[in-house]
């Protein structure tokens, strides 16, 4: 969507063609028996992203759309019955961390100090810059070396903080764009200056308000939406992409073709493998995927105040749960889990007197070999009983609209080969050069947008993304 109105504003004509029966992809909209859920994305982050998007179009976002600021941002809750409210001011952090260890209050505030001179190197200066030249990359090297870009969010964050409850909440974030925290790239740490720059928000009417402002958008700037049409195959002719082919049979031509679509899951589906260069294919045979979901969505007949909107329940291991999830790709039997309560913000989620709620549980994807059609109900079974035991006591007797989504449901509704929820993980390895590329691998006017390539995923990464295909076409233009 970010692309076709990027686009628009060059002044093309842009046709946006979309398998599903609504856009947004997995930012999605679920309304069970009165009950309305987000199906992925919870919180806007740098709104500045959409901001963009209006002006580029001669309108401002503040007139289609409200953005709620949170507080907290995130309450942790652990197992021996602590809780950690992060959000607010810095020095609301601060005293949150004092009640875990006083000594930390300096760690912190070195490790928000790293995060900025991350930020302004892998957020301001390369989110939206191409690397489709392999010279661009080995010019950040020396940048990235002094930024010690190979050491884990893990290893950043214990260097910095030494509690054991403040180290788990200040390192989740990697798992947000799905990657392993112990693995992931301490690039990745920027996100807690990027939080502290900009807050953390909820559109009023959630993420699908935001879906829908930006189609009435594109819809009054005449941008043709072809919903429910499913594309099979990018045409291709003597290296160029020339358009695509429906899984009606129809032709679609075009000058240029962009794919939002899961970047492995196009080179393996939509292209034909002779016409994909090499770097692409090695890519989709050597990657590393992230971490499938289990979404676990549901009403409550009474509500949960105490609750925060966003509640992040940690369970009793971390480092080899998240073993088990991504390296011995095991569904154990133990989980962390992500609740979201939007009804905390905006009551109109819910029927009077009710929550809604989604709670997001890590889990294998499908290189796994799970059985989901046996596992997702025992798997909802003992989360429910968890939050029962703990948190949302009663909740057995008044859970009420369930149903869930696993990696079978984001293979299938969102093509994500290996039902991988968040496409290859954020490793050092397979981000910006090494990642695939916004200027397709091996075929002309073809670009990429979205979680597969550069810059990654998340919300952010994926509008970034569009920037960084904005300027492409724009340096090709000039």
């Amino acid at each position: 969507m970010a692309a076709a109105i990027r686009s628009k504003s060059q002044g093309f004509d842009v046709t946006l063609i979309d398998r599903g029966h609504q856009l947004g992809g997995k930012a999605c909209v679920y309304e069970r028996e009165g009950f309305r859920h987000d199906g992925g994305p919870t919180v806007i982050t740098a709104p500045f992203l959409l901001e963009e998007l209006f002006e580029l179009m001669g309108e401002s976002l503040q007139d289609h759309l409200e953005l709620i600021p949170l507080n907290p941002w995130y309450r942790f809750t652990f197992k021996d019955g602590s809780e950690f409210n992060y959000g607010g001011t810095i020095e609301n952090t601060l005293d949150e961390i004092r009640k875990f260890n006083g000594s930390d209050v300096e760690g912190y505030k070195a490790l928000l100090s790293r995060s900025q001179q991350l930020f302004d190197t892998g957020f301001t200066k390369l989110s939206a810059e191409p690397f489709d030249h392999f010279l661009k990359m080995l010019r950040q090297i020396p940048d990235l070396i002094s930024l010690r870009a190979y050491q884990s969010v893990w290893g950043l964050v214990s260097h910095h903080l030494k509690d054991d409850h403040l180290r788990r909440a200040f390192s989740i974030q990697p798992l947000l764009v799905g990657g392993n925290p112990f693995d992931t790239t301490c690039i990745y740490s920027l996100i807690h200056y990027l939080e502290r720059k900009w807050g953390i928000f909820f559109p009023r009417g959630g993420t699908g308000a935001v879906v829908a402002a930006l189609e009435a958008l594109m819809r009054r700037h005449d941008i043709k939406i072809r919903l429910s049409e499913e594309v099979e195959k990018i045409l291709v002719r003597q290296g160029r992409a020339e358009g695509v082919l429906l899984r009606s049979g129809e032709e679609v031509r075009s000058d240029i073709v962009v794919a939002n679509s899961d970047a492995p899951y196009l080179y393996t589906h939509m292209v034909d493998k002779e016409m994909t260069g090499w770097s692409a294919r090695l890519k989709v045979r050597a990657s590393k995927y992230s971490m499938g979901l289990f979404v676990l969505y549901f009403g409550t007949l009474q509500k949960y105040p105490e609750l925060a909107h966003h509640t992040i329940w940690m369970g009793d291991r971390y480092e080899s749960l998240l073993d088990d999830i991504f390296n011995k790709q095991i569904l154990p039997e133990d989980f962390s889990l992500y609740i979201h309560r939007p009804t905390a913000t905006d009551p109109s989620f819910a029927p009077e007197g009710c929550d809604s709620f989604y709670v997001l549980c890590p889990v294998p994807n499908l290189q796994s070999g799970v059985d989901w059609k046996e596992e997702g109900l025992r798997l909802q079974e003992r989360i429910v009983k968890s939050l029962d035991e703990t948190i949302m006591p009663g909740l057995k007797d008044c859970i009420t609209a369930v149903f869930f989504k696993t990696p079978e449901d984001f293979r299938d509704d969102h093509l994500s080969l290996h039902g991988a929820a968040f496409s290859i993980a954020p490793i050092f390895t397979q981000s910006a050069w090494f990642r695939f590329h916004n200027k397709a691998e091996g075929i002309e006017n073809l670009y990429l947008v979205g979680a597969g390539c550069h810059p990654g995923a998340g919300l952010p990464g994926v509008l970034c993304s569009a920037k960084v295909f904005h300027e492409l076409i724009r340096r090709e233009d000039s």
